[in-house]
């Protein structure tokens, strides 16, 4: 499992309803795209729910590299690049995926929480800890999901989890949920941390 997310940072007097009918509207393409286990259009609204700018932030889960770069290399995002510029892509390679108590419920909230690692820590120790993480995140209620991934380059852990209601009980920064697309989600459960030998 990858996780992926480009953010695309708008001017403060932006109309944000373009990126809603934009979610909306181009959303159903990806309903059915081959290795995307789930992606949701997240939106960060200046002066709402405490967010400084105005942002698109879309977040992925995919299941193989190869869905990725299918999407990447592909139509959809080029038309992206056609109209915001070509924004850098941040990837984390997936550490755990857990189910929420709230696994069927449309989400409103995304939760993002990276967080770089020491230089003095366990690498296994993080990693573990990072699974119970998820797991203790999908266990709260109202959590739909939730999904960590560390970046090996930058030594970056994100936490990523998706709520029904207003008030998720994770930190991080908060998004708005225009739409989501879960093709292979059910796929998404296979994917955990491989132990040490």
């Amino acid at each position: 499992m990858l996780a992926m997310q480009y953010e695309i940072t708008l001017p403060a007097d932006y109309d944000m309803d373009v990126i809603r009918a934009r979610a909306t509207g181009n959303g159903p393409r990806l309903d059915d795209f081959p290795e995307l286990g789930l992606k949701a259009y997240l939106m960060r609204e200046r002066g709402v729910a405490g967010s400084p700018v105005n942002q698109y932030g879309p977040f992925y889960l995919w299941n193989t590299p190869a869905g990725m770069n299918a999407f990447l290399l592909g139509p959809g995002f080029q038309g992206l690049t056609d109209d915001f510029g070509r924004p850098r892509v941040r990837h984390w390679t997936g550490l755990a995926y857990e189910e929420g108590g709230s696994a069927g419920a449309a989400p409103r909230i995304a939760v993002r929480r990276r967080w770089s690692v020491p230089d003095d820590a366990r690498l296994t120790e993080v990693a573990e800890e990072a699974v119970r993480e998820a797991g203790r995140l999908a266990s709260l209620d109202g959590a739909v999901c939730a999904a960590a991934g560390v970046d090996p380059y930058h030594w970056e852990v994100v936490h990523f989890s998706l709520w029904e209601h207003d008030s998720p009980k994770a930190e991080g920064d908060a998004f708005q949920v225009l739409y989501m697309n879960t093709p292979e989600r059910d796929r998404l459960s296979s994917h955990r941390l491989a132990r040490s030998c």
